[in-house]
């Protein structure tokens, strides 16, 4: 009977012990097919210029990759792996959370709902700065007399503004510390987002920083921004390392890998294919005309009373970001980069015009873009900003992947640009001699 016992017992740990091991391999097998998978998944909707793209290798242990290029598609390098093919189940449509549902509904009604109409639309000028605002008598002299049709709100993050111009005495708004980076800055941009939305005339909502100047006469950004519905947010999609590589997996389900979006960064824009009337290919005096490479920008935005309501309403997404979008070692994920292009990819992907209206120069290809001084402000310097009227983006992938899209208003070609940093303090009088001249239409 012992024997028996002990028999049994030998038995069945040789059983378990089996049954182990099939679990584990089997564990491990459907790790490699995730891998796989990922890896393909990671190039899909990448975008195609005029080029055949053979993409990059992902190596796993279960098979060999095929490069599979496409001519002229929306879909082109993908990676195909037989276990990712051959072992998955059909695609489904997937049930949406319970966050996802009241967030749907909330968004919903927003987009379709009327907003109230003002008989004095104003535009709200948002500055998000660490301290003093420096250009403060130029904005002076281009708000001059249009009293009523702005408004003022200054979030200063580190210290107390000391003003130059009585227009901006009293503008400041609650402020916390903001982190670069971090999701901080997002906040900060919904705070000044909430003080503006409070004044019910308010119906543009356009984000500065102390190094903003403006590149038109008042009427005309006026005319600009109120003669349209929809929102100036850069978003694009970039399947490169600075691009969808920054997506973390823990954001899914509420926000997809394919969804992930960025703005003003690794931005390509053209001097030399504006047109200016019957000149093409116009170059300025004493100007190389060049392509001008862009990297690492939040999205300075413009935005509609509407899309200020829904990014102040939105919780699920938000969220998302600020728990798994951090500068981290391996995937330097930029919160203020990517949360609103995402959010508006997502929500209301025909609302955005999908450039932004705040120039920046990132030609010399280091983390910050370039910074005006006094010596480089010059009339055809700041005229041949306010012609661009093309956007090029690229990817930072090793395909390099160029794409160009024409900056379009109500069906027209149009400038891209209403506003212009990086300038330094030491610049404003140079500014304030050329102004209103560089501005003239």
């Amino acid at each position: 009977m012992a024997l028996a016992t002990v028999i049994l017992s030998s038995g069945l740990k040789r059983v378990m012990y089996r049954s182990l091991l099939k679990a584990f391999v089997k564990l491990a097998y459907l790790r490699e097919i995730a891998a796989s998978c990922l890896c393909c998944s990671n190039r899909l909707d990448m975008p195609l210029a005029r080029n055949v793209y053979l993409g990059p290798t992902c190596q796993t242990s279960l098979s060999q990759p095929k490069q599979v290029a496409t001519k002229g598609g929306s879909i082109g390098g993908i990676i195909l792996f037989s276990p990712c093919l051959d072992w998955l189940p059909a695609v489904t449509r997937r049930e949406p959370t319970d966050q996802e549902v009241f967030s749907s509904v909330v968004i919903r009604d927003l987009l379709s709902m009327p907003m109230p109409v003002s008989k004095k639309p104003k535009i709200a000028f948002m500055f998000l700065t660490p301290g003093s605002l420096p250009f403060e008598k130029l904005w002076e002299n281009f708000l001059q007399g249009h009293e009523g049709r702005y408004s003022i709100y200054i979030h200063a993050s580190r210290e107390k503004p000391v003003h130059s111009s009585p227009l901006f005495v009293g503008r400041e708004i609650r402020s916390e510390k903001v982190v670069w980076g971090r999701v901080s800055m997002v906040d900060a941009e919904k705070r000044l987002l909430g003080n503006a939305l409070l004044d019910i005339d308010n119906q543009f909502f356009v984000l500065l920083s102390d190094s903003c100047i403006p590149l038109h006469t008042f009427d005309y950004i006026y005319n600009y921004l109120m003669g349209t519905n929809v929102s100036f947010i850069d978003s694009f999609l970039d399947p490169g390392p600075h691009g969808s590589g920054r997506y973390s997996i823990e954001m899914f389900p509420e926000i997809e890998h394919r969804d992930f979006r960025k703005g003003a960064q690794r931005k390509l824009v053209s001097c030399a294919r504006f047109s200016c009337g019957d000149l093409v290919g116009f170059e300025l005096r004493g100007y190389n005309l060049r392509l001008h490479r862009c990297r690492n920008g939040m999205p300075w935005f413009a935005i509609t009373r509407r899309h200020a309501i829904l990014i102040m309403a939105d919780n699920l997404y938000y969220r998302k970001f600020k728990l798994y979008c951090k500068p981290t070692v391996g995937r330097n994920c930029i919160a203020d980069e990517h949360y609103l292009p995402t959010l508006f990819k997502i929500v209301d992907p025909g609302g955005i015009s999908n450039y932004s209206v705040t120039h920046v120069d990132w030609s010399e290809g280091k983390w910050h873009p370039r910074s005006y001084r006094a010596a480089d402000i010059t009339y055809e310097l700041l005229r041949n900003i306010t012609y661009f009227n093309e956007i090029v983006h690229i990817a930072s992938d090793e395909t390099r992947t160029v794409t160009s899209t024409p900056c379009i208003l109500n069906g027209r070609k149009r400038p891209c640009f209403l506003f212009a940093r990086k300038f330094y303090p030491d610049a404003v009088n140079n500014l304030l001699k050329l102004f209103p001249s560089y501005t003239s239409a």
